[in-house]
């Protein structure tokens, strides 16, 4: 393959984060930063955030890279 390679913003985001490992996990339920629900997730930056809201919010991202 002779392209260039795209840098993670011009890269679309195809969604699954893969939050299966434990760090992701806190015994606390505090309210998701994107809905507001209440949520045990938390997101690499330890953000209270529901995966499926991570995954939207990272496809929203990428959408408007791609616009701009």
């Amino acid at each position: 393959m002779t392209g260039r390679r795209r840098t993670p913003a011009e890269r679309p985001f195809t969604g699954g984060l893969d939050w299966s490992d434990s760090s992701h996990w806190s015994p606390r339920l505090r309210p998701c930063r994107y809905c507001g629900g209440l949520t045990n997730l938390r997101d690499s930056r330890r953000s209270p955030a529901h995966k499926v809201c991570a995954e939207a919010a990272l496809a929203r991202q990428a959408a408007e890279a791609a616009q701009a």
